[in-house]
């Protein structure tokens, strides 16, 4: 689904691409409404934020809310770029195994990056039900199978870990995970408490909580040029409109400014499929399920009874 084909376009601050291939489950939806308008002249604000999509609404709606002055641009219509094919899985759970990342920058560091990560699980989680969201949300456990990144010596190691940072979580022999899930052969750690949503519905409350707050969505807007100075930045728009703001945020997902140094960052393809709802055919207590292994396989359930596969890395 995620495809990041890139495509020459000089007179534009960010190098475009074609997202995706495909149709997401969020996509064959209805769009979530978001009230937007051209940018008919120049205009000044506290920060402009380039993106449209989930990290813009989230960035938009705390900063609106802080009393500043904001105004978020996007070429596309909003809800339309990297945030159409988002997995929609909310994990605190990051992708290096704790004991592994533990060994790559120390114990301390990592747990207060898994913890950070838990914390901003739960943070979005307050904030969305606070605010009345309704974003098809579901608070899920996890099951974390061995694999050829931790076998099951290695897994028992990781769940050592993840108790001594203080994170509630249950290992199973084969035997139990065969019982309780049905899966084959296989050592699990159990986790509690990860979040998933509708990420377009997620990104249009966001952002139409921004606009409550005084919050200006201007769209298509695409940016060609930044200029910054010691106490603004100035945007120029491809027609010609200039945006002058003190802060400029950019949130323009796979679609990376120009400029921004390329070592080390890689853009990569990953894919999903999706079944028909079949909410009759779920696995016990519907846990997103996923493992130690390369490339990266996470299987979710969807609130409204789809199931899908993803793959990443």
């Amino acid at each position: 689904m995620m495809k990041t084909t890139a495509r020459p376009n000089q007179a534009s601050a960010t190098h475009h691409r074609d997202l995706r291939t495909g149709q997401s489950i969020w996509s064959a939806r209805r769009r979530p409404t978001v009230p937007t308008r051209p940018l008919t002249r120049d205009i000044h604000c506290d920060v402009v934020v380039i993106g449209a999509g989930i990290s813009g609404a989230l960035i938009a709606e705390t900063l609106s809310e802080a009393g500043l002055q904001v105004v978020v641009v996007d070429r596309r219509s909003p809800l339309d770029g990297s945030t159409a094919a988002s997995t929609a899985m909310l994990q605190y759970e990051i992708d290096t195994p704790l004991s592994l990342l533990s060994e790559q920058i120390g114990r301390d560091r990592a747990e207060r990056l898994w913890r950070r990560s838990r914390q901003s699980v739960d943070a979005l989680r307050d904030r969305t039900e606070r605010l009345g969201l309704k974003v098809d949300a579901a608070t899920r456990g996890s099951i974390y199978l061995h694999g050829n990144v931790l076998d099951a010596e290695g897994l028992a190691r990781e769940a050592d870990a993840r108790r001594r940072a203080g994170f509630e979580i249950e290992l199973l022999k084969p035997a139990a995970v065969l019982d309780r899930y049905g899966i084959k052969g296989r050592h699990a750690i159990i986790g509690f408490g990860n979040y998933s949503a509708d990420p377009r519905q997620l990104a249009a409350g966001y952002l139409n909580v921004a606009i409550g707050h005084g919050a200006r969505v201007y769209s298509p807007v695409d940016i060609c040029d930044v200029a910054p100075s010691e106490s603004r930045v100035t945007l120029q728009s491809a027609d010609g409109r200039e945006i002058r703001a003190r802060t400029l945020v950019v949130a323009t997902g796979y679609e990376m400014m120009k400029g921004v140094p390329r070592k080390g960052n890689t853009i990569i393809s990953s894919w999903s499929i999706a079944t028909k709802p079949q909410p009759r055919a779920i696995w016990p207590t519907a846990a997103m399920i996923w493992g130690s292994r390369r490339p990266i396989s996470l299987y979710r359930h969807h609130p409204g009874g789809r199931s899908d596969l993803r793959r990443r890395g």
